[in-house]
Parts: structure tokens; C-alpha cells; sequence
């Protein structure tokens, strides 16, 4: 193959041993490896070790339709008295009770807004008198409705929180109605102490083939990954192919003649290849999820159209990473897509039980926008108001930002006089 550097078959031959004792070889690579190494690991086992004990504010509806009336010697419905037990003894920040009626939180839970529901029902009072007139056919219930597709985590934490409160209510009722009835039979005051029956149930569900809320996440990866691969093949494929960095295949090694060409025009072919790319990366990923494995996938067109737009973003931003830092840009743009992006996303662990850092990150990490729009159009039927309004401005945003960066380093690099083809002086 045709090399632009003369070849120097008999100069004298280095060996390995001599090379490996030179102390700068080993100082970078081992540096940054060691930190990379650091780092990743307090970031992905910081976010998901103690998410009980990191909760703030998660998002969950409170419902009272209990229609009374009430019970002798009381003003009010039990429902009233027991959402007011409810929000206040749960420990201050942690959830944010949403007092809202049983449409309201249906349409919430279709919204993606809260993740889950305790609901006390229209007939609560009524049941909760039978069982001390000995009239009662059923256990008074409480609902806890879960929302599966905010993601399997978040919906078990909201489900768990949820059982937990209606546990406590039913235990604070039962000492009254025990209380209340001294000269129950022993296998009544049984009952009284601990009365009601806490039903779980899906209160928005999501399609089977779904990944119980988990193919929203992977399928967003897989989004990220590709843009951020594919942009990193065309940047050493275009370097290869103007004469910029050698190009090796297995045993076969070559360096093409040097094109003169300036660092901005050669980020616009480099750009340009990553959005044409871009359309094939994302046929690819549907053709595997949805034609392929069968992956539930509603609005199709939407979709195909969302992650095009979503791996150009993350492409386009690689592409300004690396014309900005050269070859440190890999390793910088694999922290802010990748390292930085996954434990933020909010995808597998809700941010409301992260660590603050992590809903910091959440504010602007590409991950968690294209998740959102993600999520809504997978599970809650394209909604605006479910995360795909703010997944396309943020997408926007990021083109936007990955333009005026990159081309910015590129014209000052350029207007420096500080070209590519121009050796450094060792």
C-alpha cells in the first residue's frame, strides 16, 4: 500500500524491553487511565447505592374520593383525616404528595408526571363503619397505583413508599376502631387492628414487549451510542483519508498524501458524513428493536424522526469535541455523552432519588433529554406535556451548541495560523 513517509527498512530495530523502560511512556496513558478509572466508579456507584436515602420531592398523586358519610361522632369522611396522616408523616423533602382528584391523577399518571398513586376510595368510610356493625362483607381497601412506565425503579420506589403510608393508616385506624370497640370477639379485634386491604394495581399500564419500562432506557443508549461511534469512525476515517493519521488494517499500514484543507472545512465534511450516517445508524437500530425483537413501538414516523434528530445532536457534538480538543476529544466526549450522561439520565434510577450532583447533571446531560422524549412516545402516547417538548428543545439546543462551539475553535484555530499540516518542532 502507498505510504507518505519513506520507509526505513534497514534502520536499526527497537526492542520492547528498552521502550518499556522509558518512564514518559508509561506517565500519560497511565495517569489517565487510573483517573478515568476513578472516576467512573464514583460516578455509576454513586448514583445507585442508597436511593431510599436520597430521596427529594418524588412526584406522587394523594387521592381522597371517599364519599362518606361519616362515621358516628365524627364531622368528616375517614378519607380526609387519612390523606392529612399521610403527607404529614412522611419525613419532610423526600415525597411531594400531589393532592389531586381521581382524574387528575389518572391524568398524571398518562403524563408521566407522578409515579404513582394512593387513592382512597368513594366507599372507604361505608366499609370501615361495617366492620364495626358486623355488617362488613370486605376489608375496606386502599390503591396503590403504580406507573411503570416512569421506569421499573421509580415505579417500585413510588409503590413501596405508597404501601408503606396506607400500612401506617391502617394500623392508626385500627388502634381507634379497636379502641372503639372494647367488647369485640377476639377474632374481630383481630380484624379491626389492622383493617384495610391495600391493593396494588397499574394505573397507567404499558405494553408487554416493553422491558417493564426498561426498553425506553436501552433503546436511548443505543441512540447516544450510536451517534457518539459513528461520529468518532468519521473522524478518524476523514483524518485517514486526507493524510492527517496514519490508516492500519490488520498487518497493512498507510498514510495518504497530506490535503491541504483547512480545520473548518474539515469539520464540515466530518459533520456532514455524521448526519448523513446519522439516517442509517437510526434505520438500523428500529429495523433491530422494532422489526427484529419486537420491541412495542407506537408512532413510528415520530420516532424514527426523534432519534435521527437525537443521533445527529450527540454526532454533531462529538464532532465539535474532537475538532476542539484533537485527541484528547475521544475521551472528553465519551464523559459527556457517556460517563457523565448515564447516571444522570434519570432512566434506570428517578433523579428524585439521586444524589443532588446527579439532578445537577440531569438539568442539561444529553441522556436525560432524549430519554424523555423517548419515554413519551414509547409509553405515554407522544404527549408534549410528558417529556417530548422539552426533548426537542433540547435538542435544538444542543445543535445549536455544537455548531457555534465548533466551528468557533475551528476559525480561531484557523485564523491563528495553527494548521494541521505544519509539523511541531520536536
Amino acid at each position: 500500500m502507498a505510504t507518505g513517509i519513506p520507509p526505513q527498512v534497514n534502520a536499526p530495530q527497537a526492542r520492547a524491553a528498552k521502550v518499556l523502560r522509558h518512564g514518559k511512556l508509561w506517565l500519560v496513558p497511565g495517569v489517565l487511565s487510573a483517573l478515568v478509572a476513578l472516576v467512573l466508579s464514583l460516578l455509576y456507584m454513586g448514583g445507585i447505592l442508597t436511593p431510599q436515602d436520597d430521596l427529594h420531592r418524588m412526584p406522587i398523586a394523594l387521592v381522597d374520593s371517599d364519599a362518606g358519610p361519616p362515621l358516628p361522632g365524627r364531622t368528616a369522611p375517614l378519607g380526609a383525616e387519612l390523606t392529612d396522616a399521610v403527607a404529614a408523616g412522611t419525613p419532610p423533602g423526600q415525597v411531594q404528595w400531589r393532592r389531586l382528584s381521581r382524574a387528575q391523577a389518572q391524568e398524571q399518571l398518562a403524563s408521566g408526571k407522578v409515579y404513582g398513586a394512593l387513592v382512597v376510595p368513594e366507599d372507604f368510610t361505608r366499609s370501615v363503619g361495617a366492620l364495626t356493625t358486623g355488617q362488613a362483607t370486605a376489608r375496606p381497601v386502599l390503591l396503590a397505583l403504580t406507573n411503570p412506565g416512569t421506569g421499573s425503579l421509580a415505579s417500585s420506589l413510588a409503590s413501596q413508599i405508597t404501601q408503606l403510608a396506607a400500612y401506617k393508616s391502617s394500623v392508626a385506624l385500627g388502634k381507634q376502631l379497636t379502641a372503639a370497640a372494647p367488647d369485640a370477639p377476639a377474632t374481630a379485634r383481630l380484624l379491626l387492628a389492622d383493617p384495610v386491604d391495600v391493593q396494588v394495581q397499574q394505573g397507567h399500564p404499558i405494553a408487554r414487549h416493553t422491558g417493564l419500562g426498561l426498553s425506553a432506557f436501552y433503546y436511548t443508549l443505543l441512540l447516544v451510542l450510536a451517534g457518539f461511534l459513528s461520529a468518532n469512525l468519521v473522524h478518524n476515517g476523514v483524518d485517514g483519508a486526507l493524510g492527517y493519521a496514519d490508516s492500519e488494517i490488520g498487518p497493512w499500514h498507510s498514510r495518504r498524501p497530506t490535503l491541504p484543507i483547512t480545520r473548518t472545512q474539515t469539520l464540515v465534511v466530518k459533520m456532514a458524513m455524521t448526519a448523513g450516517l446519522s439516517a442509517v445508524t437510526t434505520t438500523m437500530i428500529m429495523l433491530a428493536t422494532v422489526g427484529i425483537l419486537g420491541m412495542d413501538a407506537p408512532h413510528l414516523p415520530l420516532l424514527w424522526v426523534f432519534s435521527f434528530c437525537a443521533c445527529v445532536a450527540v454526532g454533531l457534538g462529538t464532532q465539535a469535541i474532537n475538532a476542539a480538543f484533537g485527541s484528547l476529544g475521544q475521551l472528553v466526549a465519551m464523559f459527556v455523552f457517556i460517563a457523565l450522561a448515564l447516571p444522570s439520565s434519570g432512566a434506570t434510577i428517578p433523579l428524585q432519588a439521586a444524589p443532588s450532583f446527579y439532578r445537577f447533571l440531569g438539568t442539561f446531560e444529553p441522556m436525560r433529554q432524549v430519554v424523555g422524549g423517548v419515554r413519551s412516545i414509547l409509553y405515554f402516547d407522544a404527549r408534549a406535556d410528558a417529556g417530548l417538548t422539552r426533548a426537542w428543545l433540547m435538542i435544538l439546543l444542543g445543535f445549536a451548541v455544537a455548531l457555534v462551539f465548533g466551528f468557533a475553535m475551528t476559525r480561531y484555530y484557523d485564523r491563528k495560523g495553527l494548521h494541521r499540516m505544519v509539523p511541531t518542532p520536536s
